[in-house]
């Protein structure tokens, strides 16, 4: 793989970033467009930098016109689940009608290896635990119905136009690289570790606990965190079958355990050694009481092996770059 030449749409964000570094590690070529609308140009770990859209289509043609790509990476989606709620077509605007245009430019060049950035949130509300790729997919949000219907265009494009994807169904990605360099960074921040770490270091007052009556052991919603070093790996692998005409495939991305949102909080306490005060709130709509991944399909066809499968050591790598990023 290392004469491959990758282009990384959404490579300045957090999970992006974090595969640019991977990419550039393995001795690959980086092209990284991002319009930087929620990345961060100073965390882009280096190759090719091109600010813009994917859903600019001049700029598409020029940069396949004039780079050598060999695959496409997707990270570059709206996120947010409540906001998603609120403001549906922008995340169809984007999700789903952007990426249209991207499959497009690339058919166009002949371009036809894409690794796609999914979620478990396709999912909804799971009627089994753990969630396996087979599971029905009705999601309960708008989020998850554009990143379901990228899918469905995706699995068409292959039949139609011979393009090969692989789409990872993220649970919840969390943590930072080992060297710190790399990490979480929000604006505004919505994701549970980061928030819990904020109220450690004294810049929140507390920690909201969004719904207590979840039908869960201690009534607040279970989720299923994996390290971003471990998703980075895996979409390594994923290129690689890419390139080695394996074919198109799903593959869920979790550590199959799931923590709740007091437990989360708990551990944190212990790594950070702050008390981290929670509030209860009221549950925010689209949130599935219980998320956890079946990954054993990764596990078995790629041979994806995740090295940081506890939680706390997942919040403590975590800590350690927030800590440094305050100071930077």
């Amino acid at each position: 793989m290392k004469d491959c030449s990758v282009l990384v749409v959404g490579g300045a964000g957090y999970i992006g970033a974090h595969m640019v570094d991977v990419l550039l590690k393995a001795k690959m070529e980086v092209i990284t467009l991002d319009n930087l609308s929620t990345g961060h140009r100073d965390l882009h770990p280096g190759g090719i930098f091109i600010e813009g859209s994917l859903g600019d289509t001049k700029l598409l043609d020029d940069i396949f016109s004039n780079q050598r790509i060999d695959a496409v990476m997707h990270f570059a989606a709206y996120s947010l689940v409540a906001e998603s709620v609120t403001s549906p077509l922008k995340y169809y605007r984007n999700n789903l009608a952007a990426t249209t245009e991207l499959l497009d430019a690339m058919r166009q060049h002949n371009i036809n290896r894409f690794i796609f950035s999914s979620t478990a949130a396709v999912y909804g509300e799971p009627t089994r635990v753990p969630i396996a790729e087979d599971h029905p997919c009705v999601p309960t949000n708008p989020y998850g119905a554009s990143k379901l219907a990228v899918e469905g265009m995706l699995h068409d494009c292959d039949v139609g136009h011979g393009l090969k994807f692989i789409s990872l169904r993220y649970f919840n990605a969390a943590g930072a690289d080992e060297s710190s360099k790399l990490g979480e960074r929000h604006e505004p921040e919505t994701h549970l570790i980061p928030l819990i770490l904020k109220v450690a270091a004294g810049e929140r007052e507390h920690i909201k606990i969004f719904g207590t009556d979840y039908p869960t052991p201690d009534g607040t919603c279970i989720r299923d965190y994996i390290h971003v070093s471990d998703l980075a790996q895996a979409h390594l692998l994923a290129l690689d079958a890419l390139l080695s005409d394996k074919g198109s495939a799903i593959y869920n991305l979790g550590n199959s355990r799931g923590y709740s949102v007091r437990e989360v909080i708990d551990i944190a306490r212990k790594v950070t050694g702050h008390r981290i005060p929670a509030i209860e709130s009221e549950s925010r709509p689209g949130d599935p009481a219980v998320l956890v991944a079946d990954s054993a399909k990764i596990r078995k066809e790629l041979r994806w092996q995740p090295r940081f499968e506890d939680l706390a050591n997942i919040i403590h790598s975590a800590w350690n770059w927030h800590q440094l990023d305050k100071v930077r």
